[in-house]
């Protein structure tokens, strides 16, 4: 009988439900089998019965089971993990301008309300995940006390009140800063854009985790540099150990990398490989560009970032609000000691300034307290939304399916089976108004053909349950025309 976790700060039904979910992800009840009866856990667990409901009631929102007539609560279908290290391979290149293309596309059936989007890493706009009011409150007060904010130019590095909010809530990282270290920026992409600019020339080789982010195709090709796709595992990231070789002949440059909550495979790495990684781009000297959009979206809260084991200077650390707070606010940062400066300049040359208002907002609300509260709030919604997500692809799709199992954040990534072009299947389901990202987006090399990126950033409606059932139907009928 699996055991009621002994964690004293969480409410029993959590511990039990908690204790439940391990044995599920097990096998000790296997998927189409029943739990034991709500009575029955009652007195196996020493609990009450209300304790048992609620703590079923949580697995059913996780997806995890389901209550059938005449049954009990049954458990689901589980989605199969994806554990393994992507090796790479000689195959055909990827353009940045094709790319660029499905961005913008994509982008443009965002804006369609006609479009069931199931793959962009954007909440709806009338998504209540975001304190709207709060903020809008803050600024409506700033404005009539402060209307000179209107008036002036935040010239970098930026509002200091709102970078004082960003050195402490960096503690939570585990990095030591100070407010002189921090510039703002136009979200993540410009930080690492600046960041990009100040340690590196046309022609250099950047390592980057493979599957990467789509964007940064494109912008490495913009500034004339030659991406370096590098090993990486579903699980636990960048494979730390097969890049110092490249590290040490110096055939890289620069390196990105995203530790915690990758983009798109939603992993983390482990903290000895983190602790390794920083130690090698020490020791050769070959700066790191940290992207920790997503860090605070840990289900546990925030892991050390590379840069809390940084001891010279060499981890450039980039973030932004725009996925945990206000997105369209699109303020974000860098921080860095060693090229600091390098990093200010090029933020006046390309643009200047931030919002003042904005950024002042934003540091109000902070100071105020309550964004921890706020971030667990979102973590859950996350989690569910997650949870629902998997259950219905495991629900609905082929054999052969598996996934990434994220602990936090809302993106992770779906390898269909091998035969499954899913360029041909997003090509068909934009004739019927479903949109999916397909894996070759993440790769220069156009790799990950038969996988795509599943965001469960918005809340799981009869719409979205019946588009995924499609998306399901869909690859059956590919699958079984191959």
């Amino acid at each position: 009988m699996p055991e009621l976790l002994p964690i004293s700060s969480q409410p029993r039904y959590l511990r039990l439900a908690e204790g439940l979910k391990h044995a599920i992800e097990k096998g000790v009840f296997n998927a189409g089998g029943a739990l034991p009866s709500i009575r029955q856990s009652a007195q196996n667990y020493n609990v009450s019965i209300n304790t048992v409901i609620a703590a079923y009631r949580s697995l059913e929102d996780q997806g995890l089971i389901e209550a059938r007539p005449q049954s009990g609560f049954v458990v689901k279908n589980q989605l199969p993990s994806l554990l393994r290290t992507f090796e790479l391979g000689a195959e055909e290149v990827t353009s940045p301008e094709s790319v660029l293309g499905l961005i913008e596309q994509a982008f443009v059936m965002q804006q369609d309300p006609s479009f069931l989007n199931l793959s962009l890493a954007c909440p709806d706009k009338n998504s209540d995940l975001f304190p709207r009011e709060k903020l809008g409150r803050i600024m409506s007060r700033l404005v009539r006390q402060q209307a000179s904010l209107l008036s002036s130019y935040a010239l970098p590095p930026g509002s200091l009140t709102l970078r004082r909010q960003i050195s402490r809530r960096m503690l939570n990282l585990g990095v030591l800063s100070h407010e002189k270290n921090i510039c703002l920026t136009h979200g993540c992409m410009e930080a690492i854009n600046l960041a990009l600019r100040a340690v590196t020339k046309p022609g250099d080789s950047i390592g980057v985790e493979s599957p990467t982010y789509f964007y940064l195709i494109p912008l490495l090709n913009e500034l004339g540099l030659k991406l370096v796709e590098l090993p990486t595992h579903a699980e636990t990231g960048l494979c730390v150990d097969e890049i110092e070789p490249l590290l040490a002949e110096k055939q890289l440059q620069a390196l990105i990398c995203m530790p915690n909550l990758h983009n798109p495979l939603g992993c983390s790495m482990p903290l000895v490989a983190k602790k390794k990684l920083a130690a090698l781009v020490n020791q050769y000297q070959i700066p790191l560009i940290e992207d920790g959009l997503y860090a605070e979206l840990q289900s546990q809260g925030a892991l050390p970032a590379v840069q809390s084991m940084d001891d010279d200077g060499w981890v450039i650390f980039c973030s932004s609000f725009s996925k945990t707070l206000a997105p369209d606010f699109r303020i974000g940062w860098v921080h860095s000691t060693r090229f600091n400066k390098k990093i200010r300049q090029l933020k006046s040359l390309y643009s200047i300034a931030e919002s003042q208002l904005l950024s002042e907002t934003l540091g109000v609300f902070l100071e105020a307290g309550g964004y921890d509260h706020h971030l667990r709030k979102l973590r859950k919604n996350y989690a569910k939304n997650m949870n629902t997500t998997q259950a219905l692809i495991a629900e609905y799709f082929p054999e052969g399916t598996k996934a990434t199992k994220p602990d936090g954040g809302y993106l992770f990534w779906l390898e269909l089976p091998e035969s499954i072009d899913s360029y041909v299947l997003y090509q068909q389901l934009l004739r019927e108004k479903i949109s999916v990202i397909p894996g070759r987006m993440y790769s220069a090399s156009g790799r990950f053909s038969n996988a795509v990126r599943i965001s469960c950033c918005n809340p799981v409606d009869e719409r979205y349950r019946a588009g995924f059932a499609r998306v399901g139907e869909k690859v059956r009928e590919m699958l079984a025309s191959s």
